[in-house]
């Protein structure tokens, strides 16, 4: 213990020069491990002693709660910033307080706290509340980390405060108390739409009057025009730098999640933070949640597109954007099944949503999302979320001149809450082409981060929003429109559509991806065959890309390596299928590539499946994917202006994710009836070595690929076990089903006629085979066209828990200045290096 002190002496000493500019935080902080001073004990669980032992074996007197000179050092300061806090509070002497002298650390939180209420009692009128407010909230942010590590210490806040009693309207006893994360929670709020403070005042000028901070209407303080609000207050800056403050203080408050392990028991549960937040006992929940909303969709980072403004001039808009995204998407963070139906309140006074008959979530800021319901707010949050999504791609003559935000992971996931909570909106979304101005740049985003480790997380919110709209017959219709765009990604060059751009872009995170990313290779090959029945024509470069794949999985070695590759085969058969039946006219490219590799096809039919063959293919090494080559293309073009795909730089931190669902747990089939309706098909039996002699033939559309695909983890060729020994038995079992009736019979008609054109007519050239075959025709020669099978997103506990790590993550690591949870005790995920 000696030793420690003389540490901490020590550090006194050395920093007492270094903070006269800058106020005197770490002073007291090493004064609160020291106990120095005399005094009682502010009691808050019944304990009535007035010494504290340390876990170092020696007694400590803890400084009085109503020493008031001594507290008001914390928050008196006026020239203090959130990072000298951060800076003069190093997180070994928050722990220390806490080990040492934990009633001094309840006894700060409880005044910080103390002093946020009053000061939103008061209205923060004067220049000193309002310094007050901010130097508290910047303690508190520096602090709750290290309660929310300490097991021991979580409950702390959620205990009751002598004398933070209720409202006692309702006939309350009169002993009823409010613990201290309420009294915080409900002390943010209020200053959030405090006069002066947070918002613009309203009170006419030549008047004296003050604004009542507890009477005001704060619907009528919403921070920005947008949904359900028509006028856009006049920016200012010092406003939009208090709201960032407290935000962040909010956020912290809501970041106890991050330190329970992630668990299938721990999906269900809420957050108490952010359902009391999101509850009706918050009177502020609307505007907050319509202001939270309408900051991040009204948000223009260009503005007037004057070149390099943002290196002359400082957004104070922008970190509050960013935060308001993360905590739009903290706080609906919740799962909707498990929700019962309280009274409202009064709370739904607003036109902007819409009653509905669905229950009515506990959590109001949920509620609120799936109620909008207008046409004009859903095109204003659609187009904003577009303009932010697309700003990173945006090309300028001068480099570097325009603006490129940094938070499109918060955005890619506000998206998916909500498209997942407000099917109206996905709706309206899929209704016109506006859909592609969101699919753009998430394609830009998977190309880009397909070969850095460190942005995993990305390349799945991104692949799952893609799955959620696939299911959706609009979706496949609105990939048909011509891609102009022409944004610089380093994929071939093609003149073709935006299902062009999809497969080109998927077939190069396969071909050429990290191997983390293989997992994702069902659901990609999902979203193919889910749009695969409405794609009227795809180019040549995006038919042999798909010719590749079914090349690369088709082979003996990959086929036979894991229990579970062929159902990769499956998948592109079933996309072959669907166009062939479906739109056969118009796609005489993907035709011919079938044709031209029609030997795989054959190959396919005759895999052999006795042991020595098996033994064989995996005995050969895997060799490369050779990429298919076609006279007079440019296939090997890259996009002009475009970088190749980089991996991480050594050191770049990231954090880790849980594993995803298989796809037959994310997803569940649907057959495509005559009248466009969905119907729900019954989950398949996984057949049995035996099944394979089955008295009937199998339609093309009674694949595997949506069979249950347990140690789906283990599939590809990197992970293979050891222990997996292909027999003969197995490979029947799925090479009957192999669906490859419909391609064969366009084989048996289309290739003898394209043979004998091309030596009667001497035809060297593929252009005048591609205009035979567009004049061709396979009507009444193939089977009877199949059932569309769409395997459309469901939510579940997995895709749950790994959204909640992987949100976390992202928050964790895009607030680094301040540093808010670096080098704590997270335990919802691991922070490493690249």
């Amino acid at each position: 213990m000696a030793a420690s002190l003389d540490i901490r002496q020590t550090l006194t000493g050395n920093i007492m020069d270094s903070t006269q500019r800058r106020g005197c935080c770490e002073c007291i902080i090493i004064d609160l491990v020291l106990n120095t001073r005399a005094g009682g004990y502010l009691d808050y669980g019944a304990r009535g002693h007035t010494k504290e032992t340390t876990k170092n074996g020696g007694d400590v007197i803890p400084v009085e709660a109503t020493d008031d000179a001594f507290w008001d050092q914390f928050w008196s300061d006026s020239a203090t910033s959130v990072q000298d806090v951060f800076a003069l509070i190093p997180a070994a002497e928050i722990r220390a307080v806490r080990e040492e002298s934990p009633s001094n650390l309840a006894t700060l939180c409880y005044k910080a706290v103390e002093k946020l209420v009053a000061g939103a009692d008061s209205g923060c009128h004067s220049d000193n509340e309002k310094q007050m407010v901010l130097n508290c909230a910047r303690l508190l942010t520096r602090v709750l980390p290290y309660i929310f590590e300490d097991a021991d210490w979580r409950g702390f806040f959620w205990s009751s405060v002598p004398g933070a009693g209720h409202n006692q309207d309702d006939g309350e006893e009169e002993d009823g108390s409010r613990p201290l994360a309420e009294s915080l929670l409900l002390a943010i709020a209020d200053l959030l739409f405090c006069p002066e403070f947070t918002v613009q005042s309203h009170k006419k000028s030549g008047t004296d009057t003050t604004e009542d901070i507890h009477t005001l209407d704060s619907c009528e303080y919403i921070w920005e025009a947008g949904v359900g609000f028509a006028h856009s207050p006049t920016p200012n800056h010092t406003h939009d730098l208090n709201r960032t403050e407290l935000l962040k203080l909010l956020l912290t408050c809501f970041s106890e999640a991050m330190y329970l392990p992630p668990s299938s028991e721990n999906s269900g549960i809420i957050n108490p933070w952010v359902q009391f937040f999101c509850s009706t006992e918050n009177r502020h929940a609307l505007p907050l949640f319509t202001s939270l909303l309408n900051v991040v969709c009204a948000y223009d980072p260009v503005g007037y597109g004057i070149p390099y403004n943002h290196l002359l001039f400082w957004d104070s808009r922008e970190p509050l954007v960013e935060v308001s995204a993360q905590l739009l998407i903290v706080t609906l963070d919740s799962d909707l099944t498990t929700t019962s139906s309280p009274s409202m309140d009064g709370t739904t006074t607003t036109t902007a949503m819409d009653e509905g008959d669905s229950p009515t979530p506990d959590n109001l800021f949920v509620n609120y999302l799936s109620r909008i319901h207008r046409e004009e707010d859903f095109q204003f949050i659609l187009k904003g979320l577009a303009r932010l999504l697309l700003n990173p791609l945006t090309q300028t003559y001068l480099p570097n001149s325009t603006k490129k935000i940094q938070f499109h992971q918060e955005l890619l996931v506000l998206f998916w809450k909500l498209c997942d909570f407000n099917k109206k909106f996905l709706f309206f979304v899929l209704k016109s082409s506006d859909v592609l101005d969101v699919l753009v740049p998430i394609l830009y985003f998977l190309n880009d981060a397909r070969a850095d480790q460190s942005r995993v997380g990305l390349m799945h919110i991104g692949v799952f929003i893609l799955l959620l709209l696939s299911g959706e017959r609009n979706f496949g219709v609105r990939l048909n429109k011509p891609y102009s765009v022409r944004v610089p990604m380093d994929i071939p060059v093609f003149t073709g559509t935006h299902a062009d751009l999809l497969i080109v872009v998927f077939h190069k995170i396969i071909t050429s991806g990290h191997q983390r990313l293989q997992p994702l290779y069902d659901c990609l090959l999902t979203i193919i065959v889910n749009v695969s029945p409405y794609l009227k024509s795809l180019s040549m470069v995006a038919s042999n890309k798909l010719l590749h794949l079914l090349e690369a999985f088709s082979s003996p070695w990959f086929l036979f390596s894991s229990p579970q590759n062929h159902h990769l085969v499956f998948f592109l058969l079933e996309v072959f299928n669907n166009i062939i039946q479906y739109q056969f006219d118009g796609n005489s490219s993907l035709v011919y590539a079938i044709i031209r590799k029609r030997n795989v096809f054959h190959q396919l039919a005759n895999l052999p499946s006795d042991t020595p063959s098996i033994q064989r293919a995996l005995q050969r090494k895997k060799k490369p994917a050779e990429p298919l080559s076609r006279t007079n293309s440019q296939e090997g073009v890259s996009m002009e202006g475009s970088r190749p795909a980089a991996p991480a730089e050594p050191g770049t931190l990231k954090t880790s994710l849980i594993a995803t669902p298989g796809i037959e747990k994310l997803t569940e089939k649907s057959q495509v009836s005559e009248d466009g309706t969905l119907r729900t098909v019954d989950p398949e039996v996984p057949s049995s070595p035996g099944a394979a002699s089955s008295s009937r033939p199998l339609s093309d559309t009674e694949s595997q690929s949506g069979d249950a695909a347990q140690g789906r983890q283990s599939r590809r060729h990197s992970s293979a076990s050891s222990h997996w020994n292909p027999t003969t038995d197995w490979v029947m079992t799925w090479k009957v089903k192999l669906p490859l009736q419909t391609i064969m019979r366009l084989l048996q008609v289309l290739v003898p006629q394209v043979e004998k054109i091309c030596i009667d007519k001497g035809l060297t050239d593929e252009s005048e085979i591609l205009k035979f075959l567009q004049h061709g025709t396979l009507v009444g020669l193939l089977p009877v066209p199949h059932p569309i099978l769409i395997r459309k997103y469901q939510a579940n506990a997995g895709t749950a828990m790994w959204f909640r790590t992987y949100m976390w993550g992202v928050i964790y690591l895009r607030n680094m200045d301040p540093p808010i949870w670096y080098d704590t005790d997270v335990k919802l995920f691991e922070i490493q290096r690249v």
